[in-house]
């Protein structure tokens, strides 16, 4: 891979630090890693601007494969290379794939109860709202422009209004968006 160039000065991210990081956001990541991601990676750690984080979320999410867990490739290739890449992957999956094991075997056991169903709910609309207000948060301080609030309004309306699967939506919007760009550039 190669890696990024960066407007500040390079910096020094150890392997300790990739692991206990991406362990953070694998960890605390509930409802949409992609919150605590952002969290961790921009504001607690300050690897990446808010602008450099966006690039790379935007490339793992046109990549197949969950986005957070594509970014953490980039990054950990970014600060050590293949090990960091490797480290960075071990530490965003580890906790959360025995988390999730252990979770699997109580749903098993108690997922007739109506409570657990309720608290489900809650859980999904709680993660929902968490994944709005990052995604505006990023919005507003990316200042996307006139082309860049389109392209968000065309994204949450062929998800919401027109119900297309999010595949579709990143096809068609992601060469619509390059399109935009290169005009508004030109003007």
């Amino acid at each position: 891979m190669t890696k990024m160039k960066t407007a500040t000065a390079p910096r020094t991210v150890s392997l300790s630090e990739l692991f206990k990081g991406f362990a953070t956001i694998g960890v605390l990541g509930f409802g949409g890693v992609a919150v605590m991601a952002r969290h961790v990676i921009v504001e607690k750690y300050q690897w990446l601007s808010e602008k450099e984080y966006a690039t790379v979320l935007g490339m793992g999410q046109v990549l197949p494969g969950a986005n957070v867990v594509n970014a953490s490739v980039i990054i950990g290739d970014r600060f050590q290379g293949v090990r960091g890449s490797l480290v960075s992957v071990l530490g965003i999956m580890l906790f959360p794939v025995l988390i999730l094991m252990a979770l699997a075997m109580l749903y098993n056991r108690f997922s007739d109860l109506p409570a657990v169903s309720i608290a489900l709910t809650g859980a999904g609309a709680a993660a929902a709202g968490m994944v709005i207000a990052t995604g505006l948060k990023m919005a507003i301080k990316l200042k996307p422009g006139i082309a860049g609030w389109l392209i968000i309004g065309l994204a949450i309306a062929s998800v919401l209004v027109l119900r297309w699967p999010l595949v579709y939506v990143v096809l068609i919007l992601v060469p619509v968006a390059v399109m935009l760009t290169i005009l508004v550039r030109k003007k």
